[in-house]
């Protein structure tokens, strides 16, 4: 018997082409950053370091490497590991090489955009990569083409490529410093030639970037993970407005602008990075389980069961439990060889493409009065499914507790956020948001008891609540 298969599982020609929003609404993941300068195995290293990052996108992929002489590169749709399978890996010979893995926030998805981006430069080839979002790309861009540019991509990083092709400085790092003194926004960049290095972190710090060493070599990364993976050493991390310079003679610490106030993502230490990494000397489960602990503390409710929604949410939740007493289980779990795209043809195998991604446990479940532990709640389409799966599951009660304040305004700095009008939080009160979502009970975390969990003083270790109050570190467009 033969079957006509007139909705495939997933679409699109690689692993996350086309994710529907309406039905996986947690915000999407950035972009990461890798740079080697002085490993003969550059690409090696890279391509371990992008393994690491790969949570932060998994659109696209890209190493490019030098030896000396030229450049070496490879970009593909997909993961890391589909990208650079078949031994692509041996091509790409040198002992400089910045790697990049994606998730389309400014420019459509497409090979075009996928970074490193090449260029031919008067000194010979440049290659960028970077993480973070130019809020003024679009009207450099129009300013650019007016002027005789003709841009190849979508994607903003061209931008800072065409005003240093466009620089009448003779050094590349005057160039850059020129180009990245016109550019407004969140960004954490990686240059480079046959010959050189240079990284650089915007003004505000939005952006996590981190310097480390393996050896007599240096290594920059978007988050300290990767130097785990490839057994490098954190050094530090860089600071807002600098640069660093790596060549022939050695590193050399500069800056293309003065720090202005730190403003550095919050949702890093809620929902992107990695529990095994460290931002300024912060573990992100630490922080994460002192989150789960001041919700506790900030909305207590007597329940059985505590869970965690996999996988940014677990840390958390083993926080709010050890702070409570209540017993942490796991209620929920991840499929994690489903793809993050599905195709949603009509409203049933909606609901079926979230119980391929998530699953509760009945058994564990069942009977019981369960506070669900997430880090955000965006459109509200999603936990109003978890909520469900853990009702089908016979769970008695669920009480939503979410370790983050109500998200209310679009991010510009990297995130792909929805627009206001989607965001659940900017129309509805916290009682109409549980309301939509069907839980017993909905405490979202204060902003107050996010900055005391985090342990910063936000005067000298300042962070971005934009997306939860609107204060914008910078102009941003109209929303």
């Amino acid at each position: 018997m033969s079957y006509e298969v007139k909705y495939p599982l997933w679409t699109g020609n690689y692993y996350n082409e086309g994710m529907d929003p309406e039905v996986f609404d947690k915000l999407k993941e950035e972009c990461g950053v890798f740079g080697v300068f002085g490993h003969a195995e550059a690409s090696f290293l890279s391509y371990y370091g992008l393994h690491s990052l790969q949570h932060r996108g998994q659109e696209s992929a890209g190493i490019c490497t030098s030896d000396g002489t030229q450049f070496h590169y490879h970009r593909g749709m997909g993961l890391v590991k589909e990208t650079f399978e078949n031994d692509k890996l041996l091509d790409l010979a040198g002992s400089i090489g910045i790697g990049h893995v994606r998730y389309s926030t400014s420019g459509e998805s497409g090979i075009n955009n996928a970074q490193p981006l090449v260029f031919k430069y008067k000194e010979g080839d440049l290659a960028l990569a970077t993480n973070g979002n130019l809020v003024n790309a679009p009207d450099l861009r129009k300013k650019l083409e007016q002027q005789g540019s003709i841009f190849q991509t979508s994607s903003d990083t061209e931008v800072v490529a065409h005003l240093i092709a466009r620089s009448k400085h003779e050094k590349l790092e005057d160039a850059v410093k020129e180009a990245l003194q016109q550019v407004d926004g969140a960004f954490a960049f990686l240059f480079m030639t046959q010959h050189k290095l240079i990284a650089a972190l915007d003004p505000h710090g939005l952006r996590p970037f981190s310097m480390g060493k393996l050896g007599d070599a240096f290594l920059f990364t978007s988050e300290t993970c990767a130097f785990d993976a490839v057994g490098a050493t954190a050094v530090r991390d860089l600071n807002p407005g600098e640069m660093i310079i790596l060549d022939e003679n050695g590193m050399r610490e500069d800056r293309f602008s003065e720090p202005k106030q730190r403003a550095l993502c919050s949702m890093e230490y809620i929902y992107f990075a990695r529990p095994d990494s460290d931002i300024e000397n912060n573990n992100i489960h630490t922080v994460r389980k002192q989150m789960g602990r001041q919700l506790a503390t900030e909305a207590f409710t007597d329940a059985d069961v505590v869970t965690g929604v996999p996988d940014s949410s677990i840390s958390a939740a083993i926080g709010f439990a050890e702070q409570t007493g209540i017993p942490y289980e796991l209620g929920l779990i991840k499929n994690r060889y489903t793809g993050r795209t599905f195709i949603q043809p009509n409203q049933e195998l909606r609901e079926q493409g979230v119980k391929m991604k998530l699953s509760a446990v009945r058994k564990v479940v069942e009977g019981k009065r369960v506070i669900m532990i997430d880090d955000s709640i965006v459109r509200g389409t999603t936990s109003k499914r978890i909520v469900n799966l853990l009702r089908e599951a016979g769970a008695t009660e669920v009480h939503v507790r979410i370790t983050s304040p109500p998200f209310q305004n679009p991010c510009f700095y990297g995130i792909d956020t929805p627009s206001r009008e989607e965001l659940i939080a900017s129309a509805k009160t916290v009682e109409q948001i549980r309301q939509s979502i069907n839980a017993d009970s909905l405490t979202f975390l204060s902003q107050e008891g996010l900055v005391k969990s985090i342990g910063k003083n936000v005067e000298t270790h300042g962070m971005c609540f934009a997306c939860f109050d609107e204060k914008y570190p910078t102009k941003v467009p109209s929303c």
